[in-house]
């Protein structure tokens, strides 16, 4: 238990002092502006090319692990949506939003620091391909619900050019993008350029994770909406699960990939899922409740799951003979 504290501490403990002293200092949420930008625009973005730069081409187009991991994600939030729509009796964009809540983990902000922080660089791979395939999808599916929800007509031409457009100009997609390049023609900077990506890479992970406790601390929580009775146990026990299975079952690969996509499927709904329910004016206030209870009650499942792991309860070869 003392290495696994060594993992999750780090990780929630800045959460922790980001949550705090946005407590204790009062700043108004506009003082995140230039942070969140730093991290979303730079640091982040090397972090990715980084990894990816230096990563065989061949590791690089596991087609079998990314169609495994998107359609398990893709479908948590059908079942979630599903049960939206035929239990609680939500709208077309509320259950978007709920889906999204379920199947939309901060792989983002908590992703690269604690897969990395637990299985080191053999996770750069996996995880950069789940963010990027991942986020594409999420790209996807927020303005094609919205779009068939039976709001204002769109032109399926600037529904496209909409989606095309987060997804090709989203500063993580677009790192990954150059990343890749680099890893196929062998490309590697010059020494003064390669530091400075190594020192905005180092301070990525600290960084996000200081934010995304700010971000908590900013958005106190006033009522425990009653679709989370639902959407908490999709999203930090059967969304990993079923990743957890599907991996196991539909192909043989790494244990570090399977592991790394399962700790990713167990992380709390992304901060992101309240940015989109702000962009649509839908579940806002319990969009934000989701992040924060998730968040906290992460501490607890993602202890287990590392535990889990670490200890052998967990095979990465379950369907193995």
């Amino acid at each position: 238990m003392a290495e696994i504290a060594g993992l999750v501490f780090p990780l929630f403990g800045l959460i922790l002092l980001g949550y705090l002293t946005a407590r204790i200092t009062k700043q108004p949420a506009e003082a995140m502006g230039w942070l969140n930008t730093f991290i979303i625009y730079v640091a982040l973005p090397c972090l990715f090319f980084k990894l990816l730069s230096k990563t065989p081409i061949e590791k690089l187009t596991s087609w079998e692990f990314i169609t495994t991991n998107v359609s398990t994600t893709f479908v948590i939030f059908l079942m979630v949506y599903a049960i939206a729509r035929l239990l609680v009796k939500a709208t077309t964009p509320e259950a978007t939003i709920q889906g999204l809540a379920g199947a939309y983990g901060n792989i983002g902000y908590m992703g690269p620091g604690i897969a990395l922080l637990t299985f080191g660089e053999a996770a750069a791979v996996p995880l950069a391909l789940i963010f990027c395939f991942e986020n594409v999808l999420h790209f996807i599916v927020a303005p094609t619900m919205m779009a068939l929800s039976g709001g204002k007509e769109r032109h399926v031409a600037a529904l496209l050019g909409q989606i095309a457009k987060k997804v090709f100009l989203h500063p993580f997609i677009i790192a990954t993008i150059v990343g890749v390049a680099a890893a196929i023609i062998e490309f590697t900077p010059p020494t003064p350029i390669e530091r400075l990506i190594d020192y905005l890479a180092q301070a990525a992970a600290p960084c996000a994770l200081f934010a995304m406790g700010v971000t908590l601390a900013l958005r106190p929580l006033k009522r425990v909406p009653v679709e989370l009775t639902f959407i908490i146990p999709f999203n930090l026990v059967v969304h990993p699960v079923l990743m957890y299975l599907s991996l196991s079952w539909f192909g043989d690969f790494d244990p570090v990939w399977v592991y790394t996509a399962v700790l990713l499927a167990a992380l709390p709904t992304a901060t992101n899922v309240f940015v989109i329910a702000q962009q649509y004016g839908v579940w806002v206030e319990r969009a934000s409740a989701a992040v924060l209870l998730t968040t906290m009650l992460s501490v607890l499942t993602v202890t287990l799951l590392l535990y889990a792991m670490t200890t052998g309860l967990m095979p990465a070869d379950l369907f193995v003979n």
